[in-house]
């Protein structure tokens, strides 16, 4: 990821009060900072800044009001948006750690080499990531934890599960052709952020 590349990092759920405040759904592991008073945020696809004034974490998000909207009809506007922060020099992820957006496209298989199909989207449930992954097994909603995930690679585009542990182990699966079994080669780290 190179710097200065925009992240998305929250979404508009709703609003709060008559002075602009948004209610934000946090899509990031660090919330703190990236909501900080002081910081700025991007509607997804626009170039104008939105500059936090006062920053809240309640019990189903955070609650941020910015100095370019001045009251809630502004607000509204925001509906249903995207918002993004900027990646600054020195943010890269630990080792072991992955934006989604890296995570999407790995293909996922299963300990036996079958093919499951690629990952197309992911969301956040209970406190754990789940790859939403389409294939040759349908549409499979795989969450990124240890006692599922193998192998955790998206840096090498793969992801190696247990189908048992999905419960789809009396499910035939198809090989799709030209697949190959994966290796073994690394242990399952699949906590990355969730950017």
């Amino acid at each position: 990821m190179s710097v200065g590349e925009r992240l998305v990092v929250g979404r508009v759920r709703g609003f709060h009060g008559l002075k602009g405040t948004v209610r934000l759904e946090s899509l990031t592991d660090r919330a703190d900072e990236r909501f900080a008073v002081g910081r700025s945020l991007y509607v997804e696809g626009s170039e104008a800044p939105l500059t936090i004034v006062e920053a809240e974490q309640d019990k189903v998000g955070w609650r941020l009001r910015f100095a370019e909207l001045v009251d809630r009809t502004a607000a509204e506007t925001l509906r249903d948006a995207y918002l993004e922060a900027v990646v600054a020099p020195g943010e890269q992820l630990p080792r072991g750690e992955f934006y989604w957006h890296q995570v999407v496209g790995a293909k996922v298989v299963s300990t036996d080499g079958a093919s499951l199909g690629e990952v197309v989207d992911l969301y956040r449930a209970g406190g754990a990531e789940v790859a939403v992954t389409r294939g040759p097994a349908g549409e499979l909603d795989i969450p990124l934890v240890r006692s599922v995930v193998r192998i955790f690679a998206p840096s090498r585009g793969e992801i190696v599960v247990d189908v048992e542990a999905l419960g789809l182990a009396d499910e035939p699966v198809d090989d799709a052709p030209g697949d190959e079994a994966i290796e073994p080669g690394e242990a399952a780290e699949p906590d990355g952020a969730a950017e």
